[in-house]
């Protein structure tokens, strides 16, 4: 997943930068046409999923409330539940390609993707993947990353669904967006499992709807 993203503490806008003509992210408060996490309709299994994560404070640095998804992944009903969840929403939508967002993408979205009938795509930090690679680089709360995936992985027109595991600021999830749109791809929509509280009702990012499962938690003392 982005850095930007598994972390309660930061909550503020990304800083626009512009890399390969493209901007990253601005997100702001949330309003109905520039906020990032769409709420997933209410389901009795979405409990489970939340009851499923672990939150550990001050992880990797002070401040920060990690949000830990391989608590959920040691519960293979839970798992299923979430996976279960996207699927429901995307079969049916014509989706030609599921692309997951290095690493924690990279566990939901090849589930996704085989469920629906659609390819995987990895996209993967710098020199990671061999061969010829479009780039899109992005602006972090503390720097830059950047996103790369295979040149020809995704068809001009092909409607592709972007997976990653939190959403926080919008940063990674806005540089997916420019990499595949730059390769003429149709974003169809993005799905996360995990986005911040404080983003609720239906909003879009980059003009492409977020769908989110459900809310970062808080540390429980």
């Amino acid at each position: 997943m982005g850095e930007e993203a598994n972390c309660i503490a930061v909550m503020e806008a990304c800083t626009k930068a512009k890399e390969n003509g493209h901007a990253a992210a601005d997100v702001k408060v949330p309003k109905a046409d520039d906020a990032v996490v769409a709420a997933a309709e209410a389901d009795p299994r979405l409990q489970g999923i939340s009851d499923a994560i672990r939150v550990v404070p001050h992880f990797p640095k002070q401040g920060i409330m990690f949000n830990d998804i391989t608590t959920l992944l040691l519960r293979p009903g839970v798992f299923r539940d979430a996976v279960d969840i996207f699927v429901e929403r995307y079969r049916g939508m014509a989706i030609h390609a599921v692309a997951g967002i290095e690493a924690r993408g990279f566990i939901f979205g090849p589930a996704i993707a085989l469920a629906i009938g659609a390819k995987f795509i990895p996209l993967r930090k710098p020199k990671k993947l061999p061969g010829e690679v479009i780039s899109e680089t992005y602006v972090l709360e503390y720097g830059t990353d950047c996103l790369e995936m295979h040149v020809g992985a995704i068809e001009p027109g092909g409607r592709v669904l972007i997976v990653d595991d939190l959403v926080a600021t919008g940063g990674t999830l806005c540089a997916a967006i420019n990499l595949m749109e730059r390769a003429g791809a149709d974003v169809v929509e993005c799905a996360c499992l995990i986005g911040l509280p404080k983003f609720k009702d239906l909003y879009k990012l980059n003009g492409k709807p977020v769908y989110v499962l459900v809310e970062s938690r808080e540390y429980e003392k």
